[in-house]
Formats: structure tokens, sequence, C-alpha cells
């Protein structure tokens, strides 16, 4: 089944250059693009895309503006941010307004690829380089509800400790050599207890709890 795809770019240039790398790809199928954020909410509405790949600075409504209102009409919809903003506030509100995942447009191809078939897949991505500047400004978040570090399992701290590093549910399995179905009931039982609902916040809690040392 092919993964449908819209592409929001107000640069042509860049929309035909993801256009050619996207349709490259066997499961992929470029339904539509648009040109800025008002074309792109349109368009969401009509095709009802799988994933949705929008830059930030556009005219009219910047990508984030524009998540956030594709959002609260569909609220299934899957958004991945392709910019050249490598700043943490950036991605900070990208995620609060919904986007399932954030990559930089310096990014190498198999990257960008494999982050569109990660959101499609119901998980979160978070480009690696971000992974510095983003721990660097967790102290921007609201402290997450409760604690319960002491109370988690040596499978739970691996598992949490995998997800901050942002691998996904199918990768941290394979790393654990279990079903990705385990994974799953693992991360949702375990945020859920902890009060976490994103990736910044699972980031932060595992850096205050020292789950990323080396």
């Amino acid at each position: 089944m092919s993964v449908r795809i819209l592409i929001v770019d107000d640069h042509a240039v860049v929309r035909a250059g993801l256009r050619a790398l996207l349709s490259a790809e066997p499961d992929f199928q470029v339904v539509g693009e648009a040109m800025d954020g008002v074309a792109a909410i349109a368009l969401a509405a009509q095709l009802t895309p799988d994933v949705i790949v929008i830059d930030i600075n556009m005219p009219q409504l910047n990508g984030i503006e524009t998540t956030q209102q594709i959002i609260e009409q569909l609220p299934g919809a899957r958004v991945l941010i392709l910019t050249l903003h490598a700043d943490a506030s950036y991605l900070r509100q990208a995620i609060e307004y919904g986007a399932c995942g954030y990559v930089l447009k310096s990014a190498i191809e198999p990257q960008i690829i494999g982050a569109i078939r990660t959101v499609a897949n119901g998980d979160m991505f978070i480009d690696p380089a971000m992974t510095l500047t983003l721990v660097r400004n967790l102290a921007l978040v609201d402290q997450p509800k409760g604690d319960g570090a002491s109370a988690l399992s040596p499978r739970e701290t691996d598992i949490l400790r995998l997800v901050a590093r942002g691998y996904t549910s199918r990768e941290i399995a394979e790393k654990l050599h279990l079903s990705v179905r385990t994974i799953e009931g693992h991360r949702s039982n375990l945020f859920g207890r902890l009060g976490l609902s994103n990736p910044i916040q699972i980031a932060r809690y595992a850096m205050q709890h020292g789950l990323l040392d080396d």
C-alpha cells in the first residue's frame, strides 16, 4: 500500500526535487503540492494524504501555523516539518502544534525518506542533528508530571532511553529482540504512568534521570 504524500514548500525547485526523490520510492505516491499554507490546508482536506511534508518559511501562513490549522481540521493528519532551521524553539513549537516529525533540509536523502516512513508508520521522528540542540534547550519545557523513576523496571529503562535517543518502536524491538506490539505496549503504559506525552518531554525526563549518559 502506497504512502500518499502532500509536499508544501514555497520554492518550486525544492518541490520538484522532493517529488523526484519521493516518486522514485515504490511505496510512495506524491498526490499534491502546495506553495503556501492556505493552499496546503485546502489540499490536505481535499486529498487526506498519509503524510504532509511542510517547510517552515512560507508566505501567508508559516509551516507551524499551517500545521496547527491542519491538525485542528484533520486530527489524524501526520505532519513532517522539513526545514533549514536547526532551532530548538521551532522544534518545540512544531511538536506542540501537532507535528509528528522534524527533519533538516541538510539531511541526506535516505534520512528524509526514512523520516517519512517513520511518520507514516505512526512513530515520531526528530532529526538526529537536533538532539544536542534539543537537550540544551530542555529547560524551556514545562516539567513533566509525575516521577516514577525509581519504579522503572530494567526493561522500561532500556525502552525509555532508546525512545529518548530517537529510535522508533521497530528499531527498539530489533535491538531488544521483542515484538513491535510488545514495545508499543510498554511505551503506552510507561509514558502514561510518567505523564510524558511528546518527544521533548521524554528527552528531558531521560536527561534529568541520567538515562542519556554514556
